[in-house]
């Protein structure tokens, strides 16, 4: 028996458990994975200012976050001509960090487990007795005051909720990314392209390798398929740089461009956070930083039932993250369709609302500041 079950060691899972711990709740972590694959697993990652704010109030920044740099130009290139935005100018100096998923999620196991904490690998769970909050997986079973269902779109936490107590929306983009990760130089400033060819982007991965996104047609075959040279030339043209440095390709995977939000976000006693709850596209980057807001929420909400008596918080989890996850999907949707309407040829009109959007973050001083705004985060806890 234990005060919190949390099922899956992402940055979900991983940030309320250091919470929790920080907060003298006792927990236990079940992942399905083993700790190699939890480790290694490349994601993308920028926090954003309040993303980076959940460490810092618990005390937890130097062990998480130190050392990262903060986020400062975005250049977005509209047909090859380069603008930079200054975000932290127009965000009253609030800025994002960044720090890749797996360096966030590393050093996240390493101070729950220095600090003690109960984190079971290659444990997956196969159901959930949600009345006797109750978790059975192959060997044992594991009964707890609450659980927390962090483990992702496919786990088993949603799932265990009756269908008929689940309201679920979803959206097809109509889009497709291409990513590869390369070993060529970085870009001085994180790097968007915006071209009638297709939205592109190339964002750094260290001192000596970049990660790049290429916009696809869902109905053109599969673009892992394409010759590096078809990449390159596609990376050259919509970046507007004919002089793109090159590198080894070492990484080839598809992005999913789909929206998915599940209302509510808890039943009984069975909560939901991150990717179980909810998926968004990485315009923004928005989708680790719902991640850790829900954490964030969820922690300080489950300390204030399981130390003081009270579960207003608790009561009030799911919309109070709502309303953070559908400012975030407006936002994403927003940028979606500015950078990549630009390639609409078949609907100029699209194209020309793009374009306005686009012109409107240099023209009109209020567009700007709303839109580091929202890259900053929005402080809804």
């Amino acid at each position: 028996m234990t005060d919190v079950a949390i099922i899956g060691a992402g940055p979900a899972g991983l940030t309320l458990a250091n919470l929790l711990q920080r907060n003298g709740i006792s927990c236990v972590v079940l992942e399905a994975r083993d700790r190699s694959y939890v480790e290694e697993r490349q994601r993308a990652g920028i926090l954003d200012h309040y993303g980076s704010e959940i460490f810092a109030a618990a005390g937890l920044a130097e062990a998480v976050i130190a050392g990262a740099p903060r986020e400062q130009f975005l250049e977005l290139r509209y047909e090859g001509e380069p603008h930079l935005f200054d975000g932290p100018a127009h965000a009253g100096g609030r800025s994002g960090v960044l720090v890749p998923q797996q360096l966030l999620v590393r050093r996240l196991l390493t101070t729950f487990l220095a600090g003690g904490g109960d984190l079971r690998f290659a444990t997956p769970v196969d159901r959930i007795n949600i009345k006797e909050n109750r978790m059975v997986y192959a060997g044992g079973e594991l009964t707890a005051s609450y659980i927390a269902g962090c483990d992702g779109f496919h786990g088993v936490s949603r799932r265990s909720i009756p269908a008929a107590a689940l309201t679920t929306y979803s959206f097809d983009h109509g889009i497709g990314w291409y990513t590869v990760l390369a070993d060529a130089p970085p870009p001085r400033h994180a790097l968007m392209g915006i071209s009638e060819h297709g939205f592109a982007a190339q964002f750094g991965r260290g001192p000596k390798a970049s990660r790049f996104y290429l916009q696809y047609d869902l109905g053109a075959g599969d673009p892992r398929e394409w010759p590096d040279d078809h990449t390159w030339d596609q990376l050259r043209l919509r970046l507007g740089d004919p002089a793109l440095p090159t590198g080894p390709i070492t990484d080839r995977e598809i992005v999913e461009m789909r929206s998915f939000v599940t209302e509510p976000m808890a039943y009984a006693n069975l909560f939901l956070a991150g990717d179980a709850a909810h998926i968004i596209t990485p315009m923004g980057a928005k989708g680790m930083n719902l991640a850790l807001a829900d954490a964030g929420v969820l922690a300080t909400a489950l300390t204030a039932a399981l130390h003081d008596g009270d579960d207003a918080a608790l009561r009030s989890y799911s919309d109070t993250c709502l309303r953070r996850t559908w400012d975030y999907q407006e936002f994403s949707r927003w940028f979606t369709e500015m950078v990549h309407d630009a390639a609409a040829a078949e609907d100029p009109f699209r194209r020309r609302l793009a374009k306005a959007r686009f012109d409107r973050l240099w023209t009109n001083p209020k567009a700007a500041d709303w839109f580091a705004d929202m890259m900053a985060g929005t402080a809804l806890i």
